[in-house]
């Protein structure tokens, strides 16, 4: 029998509910949640997150805002975290906040916002869940405050129009495409930073730049977290073999991955995949 996309509500009969997010190495099967919004703030973790048909991966501070009964589904390989919010329309009155929902409205078309490495949320997110798990008699009207506060700077962060790769683009356009080529170039033969750079319209140095900037990492240290990241994945979700995946990552020989997997995870391959999977 042909297996349905689950649709979860996480609300049940509230209107709104914020969390910190689950400290646990997880992959999630596809899944939609029902008539409402749901803001992911992630300020660590590794894996990947599909939406849809679009394939991110993680780079923290990042955040996702998931539209009413979007599909998606997490595969980390590293503990996230972070937070996760939920709301439906029927919290906001049409009326008194009008421009809370015109700033909602403005973000409908985005779904990921790569946020400044020394950008930082949790504040706003840990007012709010303060005030979730404490209430006082003003605790809706501080909430509303803080959501306020957070989807203009959401705005002031998010992409306004695609790169299209010019030189003229914003750093923070750039950094964007940026990752999202990382994810779409998929694997170590093809993780060149002057392929990057190249791709970008822009220079190896000023790329350099904008991931040190953006990212608190030079364009090479990204570069290894995503050949890390796809080493990772494929050895707790695959049956490849070492001389499999080091083929696939590009490297000349298994014994070479091995000594660079070790290097960056104190592990070998055959023990992170123990230690995760027992």
């Amino acid at each position: 029998m042909e297996e349905k996309i689950l649709t979860k509500d996480k609300l049940k009969e509230k209107v709104f509910k914020v969390s910190t997010f689950k400290p646990a190495i997880k992959r999630t099967k596809p899944h939609k949640h029902g008539g409402y919004y749901e803001l992911i703030f992630l300020s660590q973790g590794e894996g990947f997150h599909w939406i849809e048909s679009q394939h991110f991966r993680l780079s923290p501070p990042d955040l996702y805002f998931m539209k009413p009964d979007q599909m998606h589904c997490w595969q980390f390989t590293d503990i996230p975290k972070g937070y996760v919010l939920l709301f439906r329309d029927s919290m906001l009155d049409p009326i008194r906040e009008a421009p809370l929902l015109g700033l909602i409205h403005q973000l409908k078309a985005v779904t990921r916002i790569s946020l400044p490495g020394n950008f930082d949320l949790e504040p706003t997110f840990q007012g709010m869940l303060h005030e979730y798990e404490h209430p006082t008699p003003y605790a809706s009207e501080i909430i509303l405050g803080h959501l306020r506060t957070l989807f203009a700077l959401l705005l002031k962060f998010s992409p306004q129009q695609k790169l299209n790769g010019a030189i003229g683009q914003t750093p923070s356009a750039i950094y964007q495409k940026f990752t999202e080529l990382l994810n779409e170039m998929g694997n170590g033969k093809n993780l060149n930073v002057g392929d990057f750079a190249e791709k970008l319209g822009t220079s190896v140095q000023n790329l350099n730049a904008i991931c040190k900037k953006h990212g608190n990492r030079s364009t090479s240290q990204h570069v290894t977290s995503q050949l890390l990241l796809e080493a990772k994945r494929n050895i707790l979700h695959t049956d490849m073999t070492l001389n499999e995946l080091a083929d696939f990552l590009g490297f000349n020989d298994a014994s070479y991955f091995v000594k660079f997997f070790k290097k960056h995870t104190g592990q070998t391959p055959y023990q992170f995949r123990q230690n995760y999977l027992g």
